[in-house]
């Protein structure tokens, strides 16, 4: 009874095999698991101790792709057990020739990935050189689109499909596609001339319409800048050949300009005071360029008499500290020398 209970067929295979097969396919994927744990742990020790970098950077990416070439195969094996009709065994084995064809793919390209980095990491002449940061991602996108390009073309014509025939009915909808794609081409246009003209690098501080923070990322379709509120935003490559980009790490110094008014009724005497007094607090400032300030009587305004006061912040300072020092001074020393402000007082701040 017990025998006869395991010898009852279920889609013309008894559940004897049935129960040998799920066997199988739970062992395969325990020895993936033990396959997974012994390359990102055990062998992962071992290369720290060697004297190339490559085996370490191939070690951290193949062990994916191997565990799931082992469950592929268990699951291939369980399937060989059990008897389907002659078409679903046609399928079975066309799935599985191409899903091993794209596991095999996967795992060469994380190689190559691999091996290019390795390969900047070795003769970049910088070690956080930001143009090889750039070329290096490049090279690695180029590389996944080629292997996959590839890989896919292979699985699909070992698997049994007219890979030709394929491409060519591709070809009858190749002018709705391109089309359909103007703007995807528009932002490859639009990488390529960002990768050769080079108006930024990855860390530098851009503003680009509305959109300024630090660019994170540089791809061939897009390119991604975090804000100063820390919000990540992907910008389509085809904006930075429509628009002008301002590199803000680029400016040799911060200007700041400031038009403080006096009363009319301040005398000429206080006037020359209150400029010696800028020109003093200016050069007292290690973080700002005393020899390029401009500090001069500019004009007459309906209420007041105009000081233009405009200095430059050095490179690497911080601005809003800087700012914040210069004006407690003039405030500062101001009141201790007997001049008053007219109202209002403008403020603004450029780029040199």
């Amino acid at each position: 009874m017990f025998l006869n209970f395991f010898d009852q067929q279920i889609y013309n295979n008894p559940l004897y095999d049935w129960l040998i097969s799920l066997g199988i396919v739970v062992i395969s994927v325990i020895a993936a698991r033990i396959i997974y744990w012994f390359i990102s742990i055990i062998l992962r020790q071992y290369t720290k101790h060697t004297n190339t970098e490559l085996d370490d950077l191939i070690i951290k990416r193949i062990d994916k792709p191997i565990a799931l070439g082992v469950v592929l195969i268990g699951i291939r094996y369980a399937l060989k057990l059990l008897t389907f009709p002659h078409l679903l065994n046609n399928y079975v084995h066309r799935g599985f020739v191409l899903m091993a064809t794209l596991t095999v793919t996967w795992l060469f390209t994380r190689i190559v990935r691999a091996a290019i980095e390795f390969y900047f990491r070795q003769n970049s002449e910088h070690a956080e050189s930001k143009t090889d940061k750039q070329i290096m991602q490049v090279a690695k996108r180029a590389s996944v689109i080629v292997l996959w390009s590839v890989g896919a073309v292979v699985g699909l014509n070992n698997s049994g499909f007219d890979v030709g025939a394929l491409i060519a009915g591709l070809g009858i909808g190749g002018l709705a596609l391109a089309l359909a794609a103007q703007d995807t081409v528009k932002n490859i246009i639009g990488g390529l001339v960002v990768f050769f003209d080079k108006p930024f690098y990855i860390g530098d501080v851009i503003k680009i319409k509305e959109v300024e923070g630090t660019v994170v990322y540089t791809g061939i379709r897009s390119t991604r800048i975090r804000t100063g509120g820390g919000r990540l935003i992907t910008i389509p490559n085809a904006q930075f050949t429509d628009n002008p980009i301002e590199n803000i790490t680029l400016e040799p110094a911060k200007r700041v300009i400031i038009y403080l008014s006096l009363p009319y009724e301040t005398g000429a005497e206080k006037i020359d005071e209150a400029i010696l007094i800028l020109k003093n607090i200016v050069e007292q400032s290690p973080d700002v360029n005393h020899y390029d300030s401009i500090i001069y009587l500019e004009k007459f305004s309906p209420s007041s008499v105009d000081i233009n006061f405009t200095y430059f912040i050095k490179k690497g300072s911080d601005i809003h500290s800087t700012q914040t020092d210069v004006n407690r001074e003039i405030i500062r020393k101001f009141k201790s020398s007997g001049i008053e402000f007219a109202y209002p007082t403008q403020v603004s701040i450029a780029k040199q």
